[in-house]
């Protein structure tokens, strides 16, 4: 006997062949720790002058997420060591200017700048964490110099901020793969081609 379809109901959608195939890339804590930290930073900014308890708390929370994300770079999964994205300065550079003749190469985890950024946003954060720390101590609190070096660290982050968020969006682009979707989700497309895993 044949299988009637109800007319009111949608007929399953047929296999894409074009659909890509998906790679897991992001671990679960990689990823709550991405979007931790970047909830951490924005409340810590905003309270600076006006709650202090809770910036200070916050500025605490965001420095262990970071001694967290240290231990996760020698042992957590592949694509969060350190060792998979971490490059020294002329690899560094020499992706750099990939970039600028539009010729980078996509790789599944971090490339080499975007490496770079992760090493230089972790050692902005733990350096306000630390210096926010030295003005509570008796040794430096009300010292000017620990203070406005706790600021020109939080300015520094803004710009790296926006240059990450810049990075995000241009090999989003060149890649065409939405990459603030891939550290939600965990995935992004399978390694084809030249891609670099």
């Amino acid at each position: 006997m044949p299988k009637l379809v109800r007319a009111d109901l949608p007929l399953p959608a047929a296999p894409d062949a074009r659909s890509p195939k998906l790679t897991r890339v992001w671990d679960p804590l990689v990823r709550l720790f991405h979007w931790s930290l970047v909830a951490g930073f924005f409340t810590a900014w905003f309270s600076a002058n006006e709650a202090e308890d809770l910036h200070a708390w916050v500025g605490y929370a965001a420095s262990g997420l970071i001694l967290l994300r240290l231990i996760w770079g020698f042992a957590g999964t592949r694509y969060a060591r350190f060792s998979s994205f971490v490059r020294g300065p002329r690899t560094v550079m020499g992706y750099v200017r990939s970039i600028l003749t539009g010729q980078e190469a996509r790789y599944i985890g971090h490339n080499p700048a975007g490496g770079a950024m992760v090493l230089a946003l972790m050692s902005g954060v733990l350096g306000l964490g630390v210096t926010g720390w030295m003005q509570y101590t008796d040794t430096f609190y009300g010292v000017d110099w620990v203070s406005s070096l706790h600021g020109l660290i939080a300015d520094a982050m803004i710009l790296l901020i926006l240059g990450h968020l810049g990075g995000v969006a241009l090999a989003s682009v060149r890649h065409r793969e939405n990459l603030v979707r891939a550290m939600i989700t965990g995935r992004k497309r399978a390694p084809q081609g030249h891609d670099i895993a």
